[in-house]
């Protein structure tokens, strides 16, 4: 399954040439920036995620950067009603709620896998791994009720996605924008990506017990390594087959995704709260 696009209601905006920073290096980085991230594929597997959450790093590095430039806190200080402060501020919050939402969820499955690990190792009975696979399965669904929490609220937050005629203000909105868009695709990966027919997905179910099969079937239709574990499991489960050979490879694939994707989230909260900072200071002065 592919996870889901970049909504095209979010639009990206080019500054004009008023902006008092125009001709500054950091000005043509940031956009730089951001034309990549745009350009960047669609995030339909665990190492293009990882790619577009970098790059989304190096998009708040460079928002940072300009927000540390004394016109850059001219701009805002003078010109930001409180209401636009208020917006701006609120903004840097929620966008740190859904990072701390993916971490969570991300966390959750981490611990889950390593049960299902734990369960495989003390596999002297059938029951023990199939108690295993139940948890896990019962922790996805907890995971997948979060997620759609906080996709409702991404739509929400998208509303309030206007870039305004103030070119600082035009620059946040759309680090904002990108910034919700890559979250999205994330929280999407994670929870069940979009794209693919009830029939195609279980076909592969089907063949998850032959891996030489799955390995090519999976590729064509872009299943990624939450969904590959999901399918074995539920297949396990429902078959009462408790073989896992062809599972260990796909187990410790979801592992490692789980575990890069961590770094990458992490990273990102570290930038989001240092650009929240960034603003109290502009403000608070």
């Amino acid at each position: 399954m592919a996870a889901i696009q970049s909504n095209p209601n979010v639009s990206y905006h080019m500054r004009s040439n008023s902006f008092p920073t125009a001709s500054h290096p950091l000005v043509s980085q940031f956009e730089e920036h951001l034309n990549r991230l745009k350009s960047s594929a669609s995030a339909s597997s665990s190492s293009s995620l990882s790619h577009k959450l970098s790059g989304l790093q190096d998009l708040q590095d460079s928002t940072d950067k300009l927000l540390q430039l004394s016109t850059s806190q001219q701009v805002l200080a003078q010109d930001c009603s409180q209401k636009c402060v208020d917006e701006l501020l609120d903004g840097s919050l929620r966008l740190l709620d859904i990072c701390i939402t993916a971490k969570d969820c991300l966390l959750q499955s981490k611990e889950s896998v390593a049960e299902v690990q734990s369960a495989i190792r003390r596999r002297g009975a059938e029951a023990a791994f199939i108690v295993g696979a139940a948890n896990y399965l019962a922790s996805r669904k907890n995971v997948k009720k979060a997620i759609q929490k906080a996709l409702r609220n991404i739509k929400g937050i998208r509303n309030d996605l206007i870039v305004k005629e103030n070119d600082m203000l035009s620059m946040l909105k759309e680090t904002e924008a990108a910034t919700v868009s890559t979250l999205e695709s994330l929280l999407s990966f994670i929870s069940d990506p979009k794209g693919q027919s009830k029939q195609s997905r279980w076909s592969v179910i089907s063949k998850l017990m032959h891996p030489k099969r799955v390995a090519c079937d999976s590729q064509e239709i872009g299943i990624n390594e939450f969904e590959k574990v999901d399918a074995f499991l539920k297949s396990a489960i429902k078959q009462k087959y408790a073989s896992i050979d062809s599972f260990q490879g796909h187990l410790e694939n979801l592992e490692i995704c789980i575990q890069n994707l961590e770094t990458e989230v992490e990273c990102l909260s570290r930038k989001l709260i240092k650009t929240r900072v960034s603003l109290l200071n502009i403000f608070n002065n």
